[in-house]
């Protein structure tokens, strides 16, 4: 006679483990926890990390950690000069329109009556992105080809921009004062004479060999003087600006070096346009 082996005993039924919500979103379930503070977070709280995810606050706190990658004199770290580029294309998209609409030259180039007289004050930046020929613009935008990349990648391109516009103005500034009420100039020459001058200064702080950039600073110099139909009020006032901004943002002290360097634009925008009105005033009153 055969027996069945006794059954074995009931096992009381365990509890279904509770699904973890994130610690953010806790309506959401997740499995996934931070590799930090092993917090459950949902997928829209995971942050990539070196091994697996972590949370927003545990990222944010190791960041703190870190300093922000900055350029020789305090601008963020440039990569591409787009801010050169940038200036080329508007360089050639001006040249082209002053070819197909020749008025354009006119509307745009620096001409001491017309900011004083008539108030165009944006002819002081805006001659900077006309010329008179090709070889004008060739020679322009071959020499900010080379130099540009370099200091924008030297200042950044906040403070490159500030330098290159700034002395664009400090060109027509001179032009404003020194040429004759009805002579026009354009191009772009007195901002990339501020560029060679900026050069030389940071070559000079940075203890480079600087010869190459004064021998060139030279010969534009004589031929700007040299050769008819060049604005060296234009080209000087804008190496001399240049210069001097260069100078300030490159020799500024390390300890809250941005704040000088800001202060250090401003000042000089605040010195031409004392100058602007200053010489607007005095053409008015002899008219």
């Amino acid at each position: 006679m055969t027996s069945q082996p006794p059954s074995p005993p009931t096992q009381p039924e365990q509890p279904a483990e509770a699904v973890p919500t994130c610690y953010r979103h806790p309506g959401r379930e997740t499995w996934v926890r931070c590799q930090r503070c092993d917090r459950p977070i949902c997928p829209d709280c995971m942050r990539d990390a070196a091994v697996g995810f972590q949370c927003p606050e545990c990222v944010a706190q190791g960041n703190q950690g870190f300093r922000q990658a900055r350029s020789t004199f305090g601008g963020q770290v440039v990569g591409t000069p787009y801010v050169t580029w940038a200036i080329l294309a508007i360089n050639v998209l001006v040249f082209g329109a002053q070819y197909l609409v020749p008025a354009v030259t006119g509307a745009l180039q620096m001409w001491p009556a017309g900011v004083a007289v008539f108030g165009d004050y944006y002819r002081l930046v805006s001659a900077a992105f006309v010329h008179a020929g090709v070889f004008h613009i060739l020679f322009n935008c071959w020499a900010l080809y080379v130099v540009g990349p370099y200091l924008e990648r030297a200042f950044g391109h906040v403070r490159y921009t500030a330098l290159y516009l700034v002395s664009a103005v400090g060109g027509s500034v001179l032009s404003l004062w020194l040429d004759p009420l009805g002579q026009p100039t354009v191009g772009a020459s007195g901002a990339i004479f501020g560029l060679f001058g900026a050069v030389f200064v940071v070559g000079r702080k940075l203890n480079m060999d600087v010869r190459g950039i004064a021998m060139l600073i030279v010969i534009n110099l004589v031929i700007t003087f040299v050769f008819p139909g060049i604005s060296w009020t234009g080209h000087v006032g804008g190496l001399i600006t240049g210069s001097v901004l260069a100078g300030a943002m490159a020799y500024a002290p390390k300890n809250n070096r941005t704040l000088w360097q800001v202060l250090a634009i401003a000042g000089a925008l605040a010195v031409l346009a004392v100058l602007v009105m200053a010489r607007t005033s005095a053409i008015l009153s002899s008219i």
